[in-house]
């Protein structure tokens, strides 16, 4: 259906708003989505998104609702909730939380108290705000043991990892970052993590749809709770879910007086620790979500998504931009621009001009401010949503040498640029946009 004919009773109720939607999409469909957390959703996904399930409430979890009437919607939840543990081989799943950061705080009532010690790695070194960021909750309520890539090489050392825990004894590990382009071993980060009898808790919203394919390690063998997001890679709504194992292998350390669980802690923590009813029409979204990645063509395009990321960073590399961690085994780039005199956010305010959607972000031992920053993190999800292959990253490579070699004038440039890429993107179809 074409865009101009989407949204029909909108146009009339409320034009302003009809406007600003037309703009964002024609927006989109002459830009190159690069943002590494950010993806296109199918239609499927938007229209049940969209559906009439926004007008219930069902407060609770299935056959335990506080509200009658909700026979069909326990069905969606279980639903979501059975294909989500097939994709991850879970033992438990909610899929109530809001968004990442929600379900993160939900783990951290599940098997944290106030105070308690956290290692995480700093949103400066990659990581997010929840694994014990300072203006965070988790900074202010617990404690943050910091741990992070090197500066020189920008890879995880498990050993330096090891020594920190053994020397701090924190309850809880983080094993996620936001901005770690490589190879997550999680079967290092169990034995760390068991040796100090901690909890182990993988926050993969970044890179769910690539564990779901199979393109990048399971943590849930090896994590007591995995965390993540669904509008990523894995092209759901904007909500999150948690993956746990049923029962607390610390239970008698830490919970000896506690009749639940750790699934069912999970669960309290969610609903009714932190949240009230839960959005059915997202929940609906994500059980579709589900079933698509499930499917071998969501396979086959999580491995093409590696594939342009991995091929995008040789042209650049090639083209003189150096890469944090030398290049990437997932759909993410991080450009490290630490020995120029322009900054992070210079070049990702200038490929933002020349249609390239990008952000600046913190590189390993980056000495500029979070605002500022030495470095830019992209991804390929967006673009091979659209169809995109290696072929095609090697012009998105050009576009961008030429732009960051253009600067600090590159108005010119950026508008040259701009125009191409346009043109560029009329030869492929924006997934629930064009459909």
């Amino acid at each position: 259906m074409p865009t101009s004919e989407r949204y029909p009773h909108l146009k009339v109720t409320d034009p302003e708003v009809y406007g600003l939607i037309q703009r964002q999409t024609a927006l989109e469909g002459s830009t190159l989505k690069m943002i590494a957390s950010e993806n296109y959703a199918s239609f499927s996904v938007l229209e049940a998104t969209g559906s009439s399930l926004t007008n219930k409430y069902c407060e609770g979890y299935p056959a335990a609702r506080y509200y009658e009437g909700n026979e069909v919607m326990d069905e969606i939840e279980n639903l979501a909730i059975a294909r989500l543990k097939a994709l991850f081989t879970a033992e438990h799943a909610n899929v109530q939380p809001c968004s990442g950061s929600p379900a993160n705080q939900a783990v951290y009532r599940a098997i944290m108290t106030p105070g308690d010690k956290v290692m995480g790695i700093p949103v400066s070194e990659g990581g997010h705000l929840t694994h014990g960021w300072k203006v965070n909750f988790s900074g202010r309520d617990y404690v943050q043991i910091p741990f992070g890539p090197s500066q020189e090489t920008g890879l995880l050392d498990y050993d330096q990892i090891r020594e920190i825990a053994r020397r701090e004894r924190p309850r809880m590990i983080w094993c996620g970052t936001t901005a770690y382009p490589r190879t997550i071993e999680y079967d290092k980060f169990a034995e760390i993590a068991q040796e100090v009898e901690a909890y182990l808790v993988a926050d993969i919203a970044h890179i769910s749809g690539l564990v779901a394919a199979g393109v990048h390690p399971n943590p849930v063998p090896y994590c007591d709770i995995v965390s993540s997001t669904t509008h990523k890679m894995m092209r759901g709504p904007r909500s999150g879910f948690i993956l746990s194992r049923e029962n607390d292998r610390y239970q008698e350390k830490y919970y000896p007086e506690s009749k639940f669980n750790l699934a069912k802690r999970i669960d309290r923590a969610v609903f009714p620790g932190l949240q009230g009813g839960p959005h059915m029409n997202v929940i609906a979204a994500m059980a579709v979500a589900f079933g698509e990645a499930a499917t071998p063509a969501f396979k086959e395009y999580a491995q093409q998504v590696v594939k342009n990321a991995r091929h995008l960073g040789e042209c650049l590399k090639n083209g003189g931009i150096r890469l944090a961690c030398g290049g990437t085994d997932t759909h993410m780039l991080l450009l490290d621009f630490r020995n120029e005199t322009f900054t992070g956010k210079e070049v990702a305010e200038a490929l933002g001009r020349a249609g390239i959607i990008a952000n600046f972000n913190m590189v390993p031992g980056d000495t500029r401010k979070p605002f500022i920053t030495s470095g830019v993190r992209m991804g390929t999800p967006g673009l091979t949503s659209m169809g995109m292959k290696e072929s095609d990253m090697e012009k998105v490579g050009e576009w961008i040498l030429r732009v960051v070699h253009a600067l600090p004038d590159s108005a010119a440039t950026e508008k040259a640029v701009r125009g191409e890429i346009a043109e560029f993107c009329k030869g492929f179809k924006i997934p629930g946009l064009d459909d």
